[in-house]
């Protein structure tokens, strides 16, 4: 195993989804702290870290201000809006040059079949604390990186339109913005490795729609057997725990592996 090249994904690992946060996913700070301990002993045989970041404006479509019902009221969060909310006028764009879009964005997710639009509270807003990478963690990426190595940190979900669960590609591609596509040339470097590790947050949205993105990208499922996540460096939102265990469930009938911090690259 020392001879592949071994690659290490990590999604979100940020304060905000961590015990404290702005969003916290239950678990997360425990598996931050797994995953510094893995990152140190496994440092040698890690031939790139690739690290994505939750990166929002305070003004974005899953925020509560972006929205508005007929009293003026933005919506609480988790609260979910349908398509047929919007078109009955249960809820609206609260600026309204965006309504049109807002209709078509929530038919968009609907047809996808992944997820309804939902409400978050304020997270990982560009600048802030909580978007900053979770402490400990942070000082094992340093540690490696001065190996003079350099972690890949991949921004997404700047674009106020759209959601960006996956680090792959939006949730509902932006015509206007070409970084809501498919990242290629991130598809490209992964594809360079023999062993992806994944982990990171949350098991249930980002990190499962970036697995499948990426899987999908690959094009033959023989290759998702580069694929191995790290069950102990993950964990899904509260309420949503179905969702990381059909994910799971999914990705291993189609040839991804399992592992924990403490057994792989032993």
């Amino acid at each position: 195993m020392t001879n592949k090249i071994v690659h290490l994904l990590i999604i979100d690992p940020q304060v905000d989804f961590c015990e404290g946060g702005a969003l916290p996913v239950s678990g997360a700070t425990d598996d931050m702290n797994r995953l510094a301990g893995f990152i140190d002993r496994a440092r040698s045989k890690l031939d790139d870290i690739h690290v994505t970041l939750d990166s929002h404006h305070l003004v974005h479509i899953a925020n509560p201000v972006f929205w508005k019902d007929s009293h003026g009221d933005s919506p609480n969060p988790f609260t979910i809006i349908t398509a047929k909310d919007v078109a009955d006028g249960k809820w609206m764009a609260a600026m309204p040059s965006y309504q049109r879009w807002c209709l078509e964005y929530t038919a968009t997710l609907e047809r996808n079949g992944k997820y309804p639009l939902c409400i978050w509270p304020f997270h990982c807003l560009i600048g802030s604390e909580g978007a900053t990478v979770q402490p400990t963690l942070f000082t094992a990426l340093k540690k490696w990186e001065e190996e003079f190595a350099v972690v890949d940190y991949v921004t997404k979900g700047s674009n106020i339109r759209t959601e960006h669960y996956s680090a792959v590609k939006a949730d509902v591609v932006d015509p206007k913005d070409p970084s809501t596509q498919i990242n290629t040339d991130f598809i490209s470097n992964l594809m360079k490795a023999d062993l992806i590790a994944l982990a990171g947050e949350a098991g249930s949205h980002c990190l499962a729609n970036s697995v499948r993105d990426i899987a999908d990208a690959f094009g033959d499922d023989k290759y998702i057997q580069k694929l191995v996540l790290l069950t102990d460096a993950t964990s899904p939102v509260g309420g949503f725990e179905k969702l990381q265990e059909d994910f799971i469930k999914e990705m291993v009938s189609r040839g991804m592996q399992v592992s924990t911090t403490d057994k792989f690259l032993r």
